[in-house]
């Protein structure tokens, strides 16, 4: 049985197909656009996912969506009459988009793919939640999703048993924790659902001199619940996020957008910030884990991609375990949404577990050949343990390497398939990439990927952390500094790996190891600011050329740059748009 899951129109869109219970193919709709957080209709998305499977649009037995969207358009529209006039130029803006797509799925599944099977609508946190716990792989679990709002709830607690999930709780917009993170981002200068990464980098620059300030806007009960006090925010009705009320509580004007200047009391604010939302997080955590007895949390929503929150459940809150889906935010709701039909509606057993992400997009040695030669690059082609021995090699002298593997990753994380790596003992390391390959902002922070084995010798962590979803501290007995993965405050975005994940990853890390004694390096995504992570071997080879990466390895081919021929090419800022 073929259950294609769906999520888009609102931002990250995304399909993934299930054949007979097990994903086979999830894939976000900007990794085929180039359009970050593409929130359009998926046809790629879901073509990809058809062709991975070998299988026709005719052969979808049932489209599972993500949500209700006639109960979301229920709340725009009580909203908007609740907030009139106010609410007018809203309203008038965003009705041509309901009455085009957002209440027509049928009518496009049937343009587009001449679909006209059954169309089954979950609810976003129930996908949410079907997301985190039937890829989790544990039979029982306490349940929590966070994010900006779904139809009506922006934060629902339950728990998972078998092959059932039972909500047992929500917190209803317009009181929404992922809204006011979004409003800070904002604030803080940077763009909304995009820039939320950011401040999260931010916070570790600041003290927390704000929380009274920010605690003026949010209103946190003993219960674990909370509420944003309204008079201060205006995204319920209009085309802001907050009023000048906020400000004045804030006691300095909005960062404006693109601003090079980052004064210290931004940086505190975002520590401020950080600090809230660990509270809430933890409270609510204490609240599932009291109502439904469970230690196990699974975990999924956009808030859920804050791993320093989740680094902080996991350490106070009085929890066993984590799992944090990869593809936490709206995009993963499309494996929600099918899994949720295949378990909940058709009762069927679970008999599958995520055991790693790579469910994207993968591209075999002769396509990557085949646009080498289009580019006249100049390549070797290698052995497996020759080539990772030479990149093993290349990390250790100070290289920047690219390394284009295999299945793209289904999240916004790169996880050893379309990754940037480099030596974590480098002082220089995080400077040169942020700055000449990534360009972007000198205070964000890299990941560490670390051999699952290893983890707890270099970090504060005794769970491995496969997604890269945990913040731990960094060790102070580690048996070497790691420069260049460490934050200002001493902490890590760890992901491990092991050898059931992805064994060519794994055996590079080895070899790595081998010739240095260090079980770390480092991992960001292969793209640069504004861009969607790599997709096409092509992809990949324009980031390499326009960036000042040294060496990429695509598949079984070792490039070196100062071999390559110069070729016309858009720099990344003319071709994105950037400063």
């Amino acid at each position: 049985m073929n259950i294609l899951g769906l999520s888009c129109f609102y931002h990250d869109s995304a399909a993934c197909l299930l054949v007979d219970g097990v994903p086979v193919a999830a894939a976000s709709q900007q990794l085929f656009t180039r359009k970050k957080h593409d929130s359009d209709f998926p046809l790629q998305s879901i073509n990809y996912c058809l062709e991975e499977a070998g299988i026709t649009a005719a052969d979808i037995d049932a489209v599972a969506f993500y949500d209700k969207p006639l109960v979301k358009f229920e709340r725009m529209l009580i909203s908007h009459v609740a907030t009139f006039p106010k609410s007018f130029p809203q309203f008038v803006r965003g009705m041509p988009a309901w009455f085009a797509t957002k209440l027509r799925l049928d009518k496009l599944l049937k343009r587009e793919l001449d679909y006209t099977g059954p169309i089954l609508y979950g609810q976003h946190h129930l996908s949410h939640a079907a997301a985190a716990f039937y890829c989790s792989g544990w039979d029982e679990a306490a349940i929590l999703t966070v994010d900006g709002v779904g139809e009506w709830a922006t934060a629902s607690w339950g728990k998972g048993t078998g092959n059932k999930i039972e909500m047992l709780g929500e917190i209803r917009f317009p009181h929404s924790l992922g809204l006011l993170y979004s409003a800070f981002t904002y604030y803080l200068g940077f763009k909304v659902n995009s820039g939320e990464y950011k401040v999260m980098g931010l916070a570790p620059y600041g003290s927390p001199k704000y929380v009274d300030r920010i605690k003026k806007l949010i209103h946190i009960k003993e219960d674990g619940t909370f509420r944003l006090d309204m008079q201060y925010f205006t995204f319920d009705h209009g085309m802001r996020m907050y009023n000048e009320k906020f400000e004045e509580v804030m006691g300095e004007p909005t960062r404006p957008m693109g601003d090079n200047n980052l004064p210290d009391f931004y940086k505190d604010v975002a520590r401020s910030l950080q600090v809230v939302v660990n509270e809430v997080m933890v409270s609510l955590t204490k609240r599932v884990v009291a109502e439904t007895g469970c230690k196990k949390l699974c975990m999924a929503g956009g808030v859920s991609l804050n791993c320093v929150a989740n680094g902080e459940i996991l350490r106070t809150a009085g929890i066993d375990e984590i799992f944090v889906q990869p593809a936490a935010g709206d995009a993963g709701s499309a494996m929600g949404a099918a899994l949720w039909a295949w378990h909940e509606l058709l009762d069927n057993p679970r008999e599958w577990t995520m055991t790693h992400s790579y469910l994207g997009p993968g591209y075999s040695d002769d396509e990557v050949e085949a646009t080498l030669k289009r580019y006249n690059a100049v390549y070797t082609r290698m052995d497996r343990q020759p080539l990772l021995d030479e990149v093993a090699r290349l990390i250790d002298e100070q290289n920047v390497i690219g390394w284009y593997q295999r299945r793209c990753e289904w999240g916004p994380r790169a996880l050893g398939h379309r990754s940037i790596l480099g030596d974590p003992r480098s002082p220089e390391m995080r400077d040169i990439i942020n700055l000449k390959i990534k360009m972007r902002e000198g205070f964000r922070p890299f990941a560490p990927s670390v051999l699952e084995e290893d983890v707890s010798t270099w970090f504060q962590l005794d769970q491995p952390s496969p997604y890269m979803l945990l913040v731990a501290p960094v060790r102070a007995d580690a048996p070497q500094p790691l420069p260049a993965i460490t934050h200002v405050d001493n902490s890590a975005r760890v992901q491990s790996i092991n050898r059931e994940q992805d064994d060519l990853y794994y055996d590079l890390i080895s070899a790595f190891k081998s010739r240095t004694g260090c079980g770390v390096i480092i991992n960001t995504s292969m793209n640069v600011r504004g861009e969607p992570i790599v997709n096409t071997p092509e992809d990949a080879y324009r980031c390499f050329m326009r960036t000042d990466m040294d060496v990429l390895a695509a598949g079984s081919f070792l490039l070196r740059k100062e071999d390559q021929p110069d070729i016309e090419l858009k720099s990344a800022a003319d071709e994105f748009g950037l400063d």
